[in-house]
C-alpha cells in the first residue's frame, strides 16, 4: 500500500501485520475464543473483544464472571499491539503480560492457570497442534504468547487518511483534510499522533479544568488511574492516551464510558484538556477526519 514518499506529518501509516508469527497467532486466534480460559467456562477474551463490535462489546463497563463486573470501559483489541503499554492504567507492560491478568482477575474471567491448562491439556488436538508450534503442551507461558500473538496481527492498515499520507490526494475529500487541519490547530495531535494515533504516552484526565468534579459522582479508584499501580501522586488521573484509529466505531468514550457521542467527546477534550472552546462547525469537522482513520482487517466489519 504505502509508496517509497509518505507525506511528513505526526500522524503515521499503520504497517501491515508481521507475518513471523502466524503459526502461533492462528493458534491464539481460537484460543481467543475459548470459554475454558475463564473460570465458569462462559467467558473468552471475544466476549468482551467482540471483533465483529469493532474489538469491544460497547458498554460502559465489561461484565466478568458471574456478577462481578470490570471497573473501566473496554478498550478495542484492534491495533492494540501498537500501544506502548496495555490498560489505561498502564498495569501491563505487553499484550503477554495483559492476557496474564485478564485470564485470572475476578473483575474479568477469574480464572487460575492452573484449571486453564489441566482443561485445556485435556484437548488431544490442542495438544497436538501446541506442540507443533511450540515444541511442549499448553503452558501459561505459551498460552498468552500465542494470544498475544493473534493480537498483534489485528491492526488495521489501508484507512483512507493512511492512503492519504502515501500520496493518494483523492484518498480524502476537502472536508475531511479541513477537519484533519483543525485537529492539528487545537492541539489534539500533540497526545494523538504515530501510528495509532495515540497508545504512546500518557495523559492527565483534566489537564485544564476539574473533569471529575464537573462529572459528578464518586471518584472511584478506577479514576485514580495510574495511581493505582504506581502510588505516586504525580499520576493521579494519569492515562494511557487512547488510539483514535476507530474512535468512530467505539463508543461510549473515556475510561469512565462517561460520554456517548463523539461529538461530546471532542468538546470534552477541547474543554479539559486543552482549556478551549470549540464551535460545533469544528466539532463536525474534527468527526469528518476521524472518520478516515478506520482501516481494514477481515473480521472488522465494515
Amino acid at each position: 500500500m504505502l509508496g517509497a514518499e509518505v507525506r511528513l506529518e505526526p500522524i503515521r501509516p499503520i504497517p501491515e501485520a508481521a507475518t513471523l508469527e502466524a503459526r502461533a497467532a492462528a493458534l491464539g486466534e481460537r484460543l481467543f475464543a475459548d470459554p475454558r480460559l475463564s473460570r465458569d467456562g462462559r467467558m473468552s477474551c471475544a466476549s468482551c473483544h467482540d471483533l465483529a463490535r469493532h474489538g469491544a462489546d460497547g458498554r460502559t463497563h465489561p461484565s466478568g464472571t458471574e456478577v462481578t463486573q470490570g471497573s473501566v470501559k473496554t478498550p478495542t483489541v484492534y491495533n492494540s499491539g501498537l500501544s506502548f503499554v496495555q490498560g489505561w492504567n498502564g498495569r501491563a507492560p505487553t499484550l503477554e503480560a495483559m492476557v496474564g491478568l485478564a485470564v485470572t482477575s475476578p473483575a474479568f474471567m477469574g480464572s487460575s492457570w492452573s484449571k486453564v491448562i489441566q482443561g485445556l491439556r485435556s484437548d488431544a488436538k490442542l495438544n497436538a497442534d501446541f506442540d507443533a508450534v511450540f515444541d511442549e503442551a499448553p503452558t501459561p507461558e505459551t498460552v498468552t504468547a500465542a494470544i498475544a500473538a493473534f493480537e498483534r496481527s489485528l491492526v488495521t492498515p489501508n484507512s483512507r487518511f493512511d492512503r492519504w499520507l502515501a500520496g493518494e490526494d483523492e484518498a480524502i475529500d476537502e472536508a475531511e483534510l479541513d477537519g484533519y487541519r483543525l485537529f492539528k490547530s487545537y492541539g489534539c495531535v500533540s497526545c494523538h499522533q504515530g501510528a495509532n494515533v495515540g497508545g504512546n504516552m500518557y495523559g492527565r484526565m483534566g489537564l485544564m479544568g476539574d473533569y471529575f468534579a464537573d462529572r459528578g459522582g464518586e471518584i472511584t479508584p478506577a479514576d485514580l488511574g495510574r495511581f493505582t499501580i504506581t502510588g505516586l501522586d504525580e499520576d493521579r488521573h494519569l492515562f494511557k492516551v487512547p488510539s483514535l484509529r476507530l474512535a468512530v466505531r467505539n463508543p461510549p468514550y473515556f475510561h469512565d464510558g462517561s460520554t456517548e457521542t463523539l461529538a461530546e467527546a471532542i468538546r470534552v477534550m477541547a474543554r479539559y484538556q486543552l482549556g478551549r472552546s470549540i464551535s460545533d462547525e469544528h466539532v463536525a469537522a474534527i468527526e469528518r477526519f476521524l472518520t478516515t482513520l478506520v482501516g481494514e482487517h477481515p473480521r472488522l466489519t465494515p
